[in-house]
């Protein structure tokens, strides 16, 4: 019989080797960062200067790769990725699982004479060809189609990845089928980034500019929980779908507010301080670690990069965090909600564009005076004003569904908050046509002589917006914790393009009727500002009164997956991802029945698992306490005792079993059923039928838990899973 509470004190015993003392010598983190990465040094120090200057040019002015530069290119990342102990090759990738996959190739070639040479050529660097019909392609490939081809990206550095067997190049590449139509994450993202990157250059040479590149950038910052192995292992709903189907709220969870940036536990800070170093290496710029609100729940966030490369990393962090884990006694969960009544875990995407000099969203000292972001700013608002649909979308899945709308994610509904500044900012804009002022931060004192004036934002934050503007960046907050960031930001590019292609238009417009161009440009910012102004919203978007407020604004309310994962294909916005080639209306359609499988599985599994673990665990728990209560009661009556205390709870636990059963039936005939022969009614189903389901069983299972006693509970509590560290 398993017993619970023996399994807390075994984790809360258990010490890593990792853990175990040993001599500390000090990093050098300057040598160590980027290490194993073959970034522009490695290239500079190993190419023929023509061939570095070829693709330096590719690299940083999108210039179309030379095909001659690749044998060079080979040779060196060979060489170099050999002296790091690699014997291994492989195109790294991102299909649309969301994850990423790689097949290994040996650098080894056998020789006429049987020894052997080790050989990587140019054409190994540029393509490789993986089966394209076992991944999700939306009907994009059939089984009878399996071709499909990995191509190098060259602007996202290849790099080594180690472990304790040995080491492997991974070439950072997109994913395609025979047909061309792309079938990952990255291509989509890297035409987008192009399309902005287009867009935005034609508003600077507007402004008088010589254009620069303009490059999204981005910062997400990743929350996540660490369970002991000792618990998660038992949990057969933790193993195969993330997260909890059953568990009662413990006596203590977040309320006394106590873990939020709390001293993180010697455990926690070792394993952090590994993952950390492991992300360095791989030229990842890791820069906060903290506690975050749940026990057991923890963030670590980078700096900002190029969105490619910050996508790319984002992969690699979800990898090295999993992996790193084990070596401590731990799981990492990545899940949106794995633990009922306490907060789950978002990525919080850090979004901003612009030049290698500037951000074009640094609004300065006076942004009522700064045009160029007055301008760019109306153009991210007029995005989300025309695109609340597809943002909701980029969001939807099972997991996120848990977490939307609850007190540590933002509502179903989007919305920007833009503080208290620009809001007034705008505000002048749309009625008078122009701002005189900005409201100024000024300084904050605190009362006490020894402590410094502090600097004072101009606007407060917002965590209850999905879309909130932090001072330089937006910080779309609705990104769930295992999600590939590739996708929103995708449609994040996509539709300021759009916007600066729009307002640009209107601005080369006005300016060949020869209106001036301040003139020009104050016309079309009131206008944006007048239509962009719904959207805006600086309230608590928890409340009830703003989801009122929004249906008289017009916005969607769109609250689970099967609600928002429609508008994708809109004819809108078919048109959108096709006019800016990011999409084709194919690709766009493919990745809708991709979502929408996705949800059907993952719920699928779910309502699975939740039947077998209430059947074959709960269940037979409850019915071994139930026959132990009427043993004690009939030996008490025997003795003489009334045993009224025993019976009650007999009864008790007799009705809840009785419910049990019932409720696992109705479970068990929904599962049976699946919901007819597509996959969107499948969906459907699970949502209409398993998913209440599911939860009217787990109503019964947790009730049970806070009767039947601890030595008798078939799997471990939220008490010790969030406690036990």
């Amino acid at each position: 019989m398993t017993r619970a509470r023996f399994d807390a004190l075994t984790a809360a015993r258990y010490r890593p080797p990792a853990l175990e003392s040993r001599p500390r010598t000090p990093v050098n983190l300057e040598e160590v960062f980027g290490k194993n990465v073959f970034g522009l040094r490695e290239m500079m120090a190993t190419l023929p200067k023509p061939q570095y200057k070829a693709l330096l040019s590719t690299l940083q002015n999108g210039t179309p790769l030379d095909p001659s530069v690749a044998d060079a290119v080979a040779v060196a990342m060979k060489e170099w990725a050999m002296e790091r102990g690699a014997t291994h090759f492989t195109h790294w990738f991102q299909p649309l699982t969301g994850l990423t996959a790689e097949k290994h190739d040996s650098f080894l070639e056998p020789a006429s004479d049987g020894k052997a040479l080790t050989e990587f050529s140019g054409k190994e660097l540029v393509r490789g060809e993986p089966d394209a019909s076992s991944f999700p392609s939306g009907g994009l490939r059939a089984t009878f189609e399996a071709r499909g081809y990995t191509a190098w990206d060259p602007t996202s550095p290849a790099f080594i990845m180690e472990g304790p067997s040995g080491a492997y190049l991974c070439i950072p590449s997109a994913f395609a089928s025979w047909t061309g139509e792309a079938l990952d994450k990255k291509t989509p993202l890297l035409r987008s980034i192009q399309a902005l990157d287009k867009q935005a250059r034609r508003a600077l040479a507007l402004f008088g500019e010589t254009p620069e590149p303009v490059r999204a950038t981005l910062g997400p910052e990743q929350e996540f929980f660490l369970i002991d192995e000792e618990f998660f292992f038992r949990r057969p709903d933790m193993v195969l779908c993330g997260r909890t189907l059953f568990g009662t709220k413990p006596p203590k969870g977040q309320e006394m507010e106590d873990h939020y940036f709390g001293s993180i536990p010697e455990r926690i800070l070792a394993y952090m301080n590994e993952v950390e170093l492991e992300l360095y290496k791989l030229g990842v710029p890791l820069k906060t670690r903290h506690n975050e609100v749940a026990p057991g729940q923890y963030e670590m966030a980078p700096v900002f990069e190029e969105a490619n490369r910050a996508a790319d990393h984002q992969q690699l962090t979800m990898a090295v965090l999993k992996r790193v884990a084990r070596k401590y006694g731990l799981v990492c969960v990545l899940h949106e909600k794995p633990f009922q009544g306490v907060n789950g875990s978002g990525k919080h995407l850090n979004w901003s564009f612009g030049t290698p000099s500037r951000n074009l969203l640094e609004p300065g000292e006076t942004p009522h005076e700064n045009k160029q972001f007055l301008f760019f700013c109306s153009a991210v608002l007029k995005a989300v004003a025309r695109h609340q649909d597809l943002i909701r979308a980029a969001v939807a899945y099972a997991g996120n569904d848990h977490r939307l709308g609850a007190n540590e994610a933002p509502p179903a509904i989007i919305s920007a908050f833009v503080g208290d500044q620009l809001w007034d900012i705008f505000e002048q804009i749309a009625e008078a046509g122009e701002a005189k002022s900005s409201k100024a931060g000024g300084l904050m004192g605190l009362g006490v002589d020894t402590l410094p004036p502090l600097p004072r934002h101009t606007g407060d934050r917002n965590r209850t917006s999905p879309f909130a503007f932090t001072g330089n960046k937006f910080e779309f907050r609705a990104v769930g914790a295992s999600q590939s960031i590739s996708f929103p930001a995708t449609v994040l590019n996509t539709i300021v393009a759009e916007a600066l292609d729009e307002m640009s238009s209107r601005l080369e417009a006005e300016l060949a009727r020869g209106t001036a161009f301040d003139e020009a440009l104050r016309g079309i910012l009131a206008d944006e500002a007048r239509q962009f102004k719904p959207i805006i919203f600086n309230g608590d978007n928890y409340s009830a009164e703003w989801r009122e407020e929004a249906a008289r604004r017009g916005l969607l309310h769109l609250p689970t997956t099967l609600d928002a994962l429609p508008y994708l294909v809109s004819e809108k916005n078919v048109a959108l991802f096709e006019k800016y080639g990011v999409l084709s209306r194919r690709e766009l359609e493919s990745r809708y029945e991709i979502y929408v499988d996705r949800y059907f599985k993952t719920v699928n599994i779910e309502g699975e698992t939740g039947q077998y673990m209430a059947q074959t665990m709960v269940l037979p728990a409850a019915v071994r306490y139930l026959e132990e209560l009427l043993r004690t009661a009939e030996k008490a009556k025997a003795s003489g005792l009334k045993a009224e205390g025993i019976l009650a709870t007999a009864r008790r636990v007799e009705e809840l079993v009785d419910r049990l059963v019932e409720k696992i039936d109705i479970l068990a005939i929904q599962n049976q059923e699946l919901g007819g022969d597509t996959v969107f009614s499948k969906a459907e189903h699970m949502r209409r039928n398993i998913i209440p389901a599911l939860n009217a069983v787990r109503d019964v299972v947790d009730r049970l838990e806070r009767v039947i006693p601890d030595d008798y509970w078939p799997f471990p509590t939220y008490r010790d899973m969030l406690h036990v560290k």
